[in-house]
């Protein structure tokens, strides 16, 4: 029995949100027709507006507090009353201090992830796209670097120019002296706050947009690597399988949400991939099977029921096996419906970092540790870290209570990075981040950004093991490739926001360490200021059943002084035959 339309193909509405069947304008069209504008102007008041007033609030409090305790203290000299209401007041502005600044400080980072940062991030990149338009096909990677570090330094200027006139426009609105009086009349200060916010926020723009063109346009340059290291005489060596974007779906027909029937159906190529590497575990054991994100393709329980399933029959893999979050698994709000946003109280993004959090402790919980910070130094494994939570987590997992979301909020802060530490001095350590924005939006939902806390957490493992080398797994990739061809919504719309920062701050680490990535399905191996940089490509999405897809095992060799050596990689074809997901 064969119906006319075969529903195992699929059609044309899997292809809804698919970028490899439709185009972007197409795409952003049918966002716009769907999305639920009452939802998006409330997500952007307490994103963007309420961080603002905030921030544009905090200059009036403290002068009016100041002012406060001034008049008090020159009435407190003559009687005891006042003097009594002065220390009212100290103490008021002492322990109320300390929440403002958290508020302030908070209101001014997520500003700066949201639209600071991304604003050099952008003119940087366009500058480059419209650059690599002129180099021509045989370009060097000399000339490339030379184009990269000249768009970034005119990103710099430009950028700081604009911000330069923004805060003179702005200027005349702001003030920065209030009163407790002005302050019982909040709505009237409402614009006097933005303006102080736009003062601030462009000042620092300012200044930071110039900094930051002038460094990336000094730093060093990714290169792609063109020579592999010869295997080494005696010296350790390690075999790390390196897979990423696996987009596993819930359906035994399913297509992904973004190559929709350009991609495979099912999960059958996965199944078949991760054969492929046991069989050849079995002939020379690997050291790490590294997944750098998007296991799955939306975050879902049924997602990760599968992902669980496809590892089940292979137990050796699964003792090997280490995961770390990807957008996909975090920041897609519903698989059906790209348009769907959720605003930032919503519990749902909170339930996705559960699952996530439920499925590395299964696989990983004894063999990575959390990172102790008042102790600057490792300290306890994941399950352990995680135990005195269990309660909350399955009370929020069965419920979605939102008393218990700040405490699971800071949970999920607090245990990136995790560490596997070396088994000897000179060993081989492995660093899992996290790079996800907080986004619920399909816009915004695949860039990234790298928080100083998990540099911090970075440098005390580096400390720990000063002899040790490291590879370090994150989902987004800290530069653009050197090369042309990437379409310009995709370098934009998938970057690590502060992703040349992060490079620069891990020159500590300079030829002990290979940072390996994902998220945009293309396998690429580089250098980039002493850091060798791997790239895995999708063994799943970018090809359809009838076609070939890879992934890498890289061998890794210990040199003299600590230096980490890459041997050529074994790459791994991935053949589904025509028909497997039947």
């Amino acid at each position: 029995m064969e119906p006319i339309i075969d529903p195992r193909c699929g059609d044309f509405e899997d292809d809804a949100s698919s970028t490899k069947r439709r185009s972007l304008l197409s795409l952003a069209g049918s966002l716009l027709v769907e999305i639920s504008l009452p939802k998006l102007a409330l997500a952007w008041f307490l994103m963007l507006v309420l961080p603002s007033l905030l921030l544009g609030l905090a200059p009036l409090a403290v002068s009016a507090w100041f002012n406060a305790v001034t008049w008090k203290f020159s009435n407190a000299l003559a009687e005891i009353w006042p003097a009594l209401l002065l220390v009212a007041v100290i103490a008021l502005g002492w322990f109320g201090g300390r929440p403002l600044l958290r508020i302030v400080t908070s209101s001014f980072w997520s500003l700066n992830s949201l639209a600071v940062e991304p604003i050099y991030l952008i003119a940087r990149e366009v500058l480059r796209y419209f650059a690599e338009k002129l180099l021509p096909s045989h370009a060097t990677q000399a000339q490339y670097a030379t184009m990269r570090a000249a768009a970034a330094a005119v990103a710099g200027v430009a950028i700081c120019s604009l911000a330069l006139l923004a805060l003179m426009l702005a200027w005349p609105n702001s003030r920065w002296k209030g009163t407790l009086e002005d302050l019982s009349s909040l709505h009237q200060l409402a614009p006097v706050a933005l303006a102080n916010s736009v003062e601030l926020v462009s000042a620092y723009l300012a200044a930071a947009a110039l900094y930051w063109g002038i460094t990336d346009a000094t730093m060093a340059q990714p290169h792609t690597l063109e020579n592999f290291q010869s295997p080494p005489d005696r010296g350790r060596t390690w075999r790390i399988a390196h897979l990423s974007d696996l987009h596993v779906v819930g359906e035994r027909y399913g297509f992904r949400i973004e190559s929709g029937r350009s991609g495979p159906r099912g999960n059958e190529r996965l199944k078949l991939a991760l054969a492929h590497l046991a069989a050849l575990d079995s002939k020379e054991p690997l050291d790490a099977v590294l997944i750098t994100g998007d296991m799955t393709d939306a975050g879902r329980s049924a997602e990760w029921a599968e992902f669980l399933d496809a590892l089940a029959p292979h137990p050796q893999l699964v003792e090997r096996v280490l995961v770390l979050p990807g957008n996909h698994d975090l920041n897609v709000a519903d698989r059906a419906n790209p348009a769907r946003l959720e605003i930032p109280t919503s519990p749902n993004r909170r339930l996705r970092q559960l699952r996530v959090l439920s499925i590395m402790c299964a696989l990983q919980g004894r063999r990575v540790h959390v990172v102790d910070y008042a102790k600057g130094d490792l300290g306890e494994c994941l399950a352990d870290a995680l135990a005195p939570h269990l309660p909350d987590v399955t009370k929020f997992a069965d419920a979605g209570r939102p008393l218990v979301s700040k405490a699971l909020a800071d949970l999920w802060n607090e245990v990136f990075p995790m560490v596997v530490p070396p088994d000897t001095d000179s060993g081989l350590g492995i660093i899992l981040l996290n790079s996800n924005v907080n986004s619920q939006f399909s816009f915004t939902n695949a860039l990234g950004t790298i928080s100083a806390h998990q540099l911090r957490g970075i440098e005390i493992a580096a400390a720990q093991y000063p002899q040790a080398c490291w590879v370090i797994g994150l989902h987004h990739h800290l530069v653009e490739y050197p090369r042309a061809g990437h379409a310009l919504a995709e370098r934009i719309g998938t970057a690590l926001i502060n992703g040349n920062w992060f490079v620069r701050r891990l020159r500590h680490l300079a030829n002990r360490a290979v940072v390996m990535h994902g998220h945009r399905h293309i396998d690429w191996i580089g250098e980039c200021a002493g850091l060798h940089i791997v790239s895995a490509p999708s063994p799943v999405m970018e090809a359809t059943d009838d076609h070939t897809t890879c992934f890498y095992i890289h061998s890794l060799a210990a040199g003299a002084n600590g230096r980490v050596s890459l041997l050529p990689p074994q790459r791994i074809a991935v053949n589904c035959p025509t028909g497997a997901a039947s």
